[in-house]
């Protein structure tokens, strides 16, 4: 074999070998992104149920410390009706939210979490026990979904959809709530 072809094939081999490194540090970069991705599920997770624990007990301002919302937010209440957007939830309106629930207790159940560098939506039931708009205290369980973006370093939540189907109902009571 000539100088030139041990050359190529040793250059070649260099190569794979380079490769294989390549690779592996593709596996490491990506396990750190998925571990960051896990803190951040399990941080916002955390936020969430301390977010909504307070305004249960109608705590706004422990709320507003723990939630930010992006400036394209959208609620979709377990109330029905139309969405709401970020530019309606004045501090006038949210203080008055702050006083529709009242001695509320919280759970949450995390059903399912889906991440990525940028976005969090998180699926949940969350189960309150609290006065709300002047009710009587009553259960409350909802199945929300949470969306959640990051915006530079912080974490902002873009969407918010909650029903109070967690017991589920029939397709008749299903067809009169749609009418």
């Amino acid at each position: 074999m000539s100088v030139s072809r041990r050359s190529t094939l040793a250059a070649a081999g260099a190569g794979l070998a380079l490769s294989h490194t390549a690779r592996s540090a593709k596996v490491s970069h990506q396990a750190h992104e998925e571990a960051v991705v896990d803190k951040t599920v399990a941080d916002l997770v955390q936020r969430s149920k301390e977010a909504h624990a307070a305004l249960m007990r109608g705590d706004i301002k422990k709320y507003r410390e723990r939630i930010t919302y992006t400036d394209d937010f959208t609620l979709m209440s377990p109330f029905g009706g139309k969405p709401t957007r970020s530019f309606e939830l004045t501090t006038e309106r949210l203080e008055a939210m702050g006083r529709f629930f009242k001695n509320g207790t919280f759970e949450q159940e995390l059903v399912q979490a889906y991440g990525s560098a940028d976005m969090v939506v998180l699926a949940i039931i969350e189960r309150q026990h609290v006065e709300v708009g002047g009710l009587p205290a009553q259960d409350w369980p909802l199945r929300v979904t949470l969306v959640y973006r990051r915006e530079g370093a912080e974490w902002r939540l873009a969407h918010r959809h909650a029903d109070p189907l967690v017991k589920g109902v029939s397709l008749e009571k299903a067809a009169d709530l749609a009418r």
